[in-house]
């Protein structure tokens, strides 16, 4: 399998760190804008619920300043559908939601909701919209992704980092292989694949290295990073290391 792997930088731990002196200011759309300049080739932004980063105005904004694609992470509610359906982003990404966590802590629970996931789906799908399900490396949660009517699964890639940060490493292997094995499998099924989720310089490449996958998306840890060494230059190591992975 050819093409690049393309990368997706979640630019919601900008506004994170802008919410919390209720400031104007770090400027999430600035970011996405920088992020865009340094070769991201989308931009990814949760409109949660309780709107604890990325706010109504944002997803505006970007929808509107945006020359690469925006990926809108959100939940399966009616407000989230009416927000995607008026401004129709190029992605729209199912993800679970709980108002008390503090990330999303696992893959979508699809198997045992099957019809209603579906219903919700068609007309973002009709609108136009590439819909994508955030799921576990789950055989079940791949079919049943597949079954609703799904273009795209992101796999999360949460555990595996978890693992190796652990330094629990014959379970991080595990993990690997697993997530290996389910993104060619969902890649047989006709889905494209993307993965992401608490992905790291130490962590990317052997999940770049999967020829199954076309997308990661990566936020948080190039937030961080950025601290250190500014937005272009960490999103350019991000570059450098997938590309290679890849090559």
């Amino acid at each position: 399998m050819t093409g690049k792997l393309r990368l997706g930088v979640n630019i919601d731990h900008v506004a994170t760190v802008r919410n919390a002196r209720g400031s104007a200011y770090p400027d999430p759309v600035r970011a996405a804008r920088l992020a865009e300049e340094a070769g991201a080739d989308g931009i990814t932004a949760h409109l949660r619920e309780d709107r604890r980063h990325i706010g109504d105005d944002d997803i505006e904004r970007l929808v509107e300043e945006l020359s690469v694609p925006l990926n809108f992470e959100m939940a399966a509610t009616d407000e989230m559908q009416a927000i995607a359906l008026q401004h129709k982003p190029h992605a729209v990404c199912i993800v679970p939601e709980k108002r008390e966590e503090r990330t999303t802590e696992g893959g979508l629970e699809v198997a045992k909701d099957e019809n209603r996931l579906a219903h919700f789906i068609a007309p973002l799908a009709d609108a136009g919209c590439r819909v994508s399900i955030f799921i576990a490396a789950d055989r079940a949660q791949i079919e049943a992704a597949n079954r609703i009517g799904a273009a795209v699964v992101e796999l999360h890639t949460g555990a595996y980092c978890d693992f190796h940060a652990e330094e629990k490493f014959e379970e991080r292997d595990a993990e690997l292989e697993r997530l290996r094995d389910m993104a060619h499998f969902a890649h047989s099924l006709g889905l494209e694949v993307h993965a992401g989720h608490g992905l790291t310089y130490d962590t990317v490449q052997p999940v770049a290295s999967f020829p199954e996958v076309m997308e990661l998306n990566i936020g948080h840890f190039l937030i961080g990073e950025a601290i250190f060494r500014g937005l272009p230059e960490s999103i350019a190591e991000m570059r450098r290391l997938m590309d290679d992975a890849r090559a």
